[in-house]
């Protein structure tokens, strides 16, 4: 991202809790490639202990996988 954030989404970044991270990239050269596959390899829902993963995945994405190995799903199912 180029500069400040437009003004129509810095509300909804505030309230989400992520204006900082919009601003961590202030003057430095992103490599878009490298964000992409963080992003595809490393999604993150914070630290959730479950014996019922299914439950848990419906609860964040409205759908439950039928195979979910330790908290983990498939991007592609995404």
């Amino acid at each position: 991202m180029h500069g400040l954030p437009s003004p129509s989404v810095e509300n909804y970044l505030q309230e989400a809790g992520f204006w900082h991270v919009a601003m961590v990239g202030q003057g430095c050269k992103l490599d878009p490639k490298l964000i992409s596959a963080l992003i595809e390899r490393y999604a993150v829902t914070g630290s959730i202990q479950s014996s019922d993963w299914g439950t848990v995945c419906y609860e964040l994405l409205g759908a439950t996988l039928e195979n979910i190995n330790g908290g983990r799903i498939e991007m592609g199912w995404l």
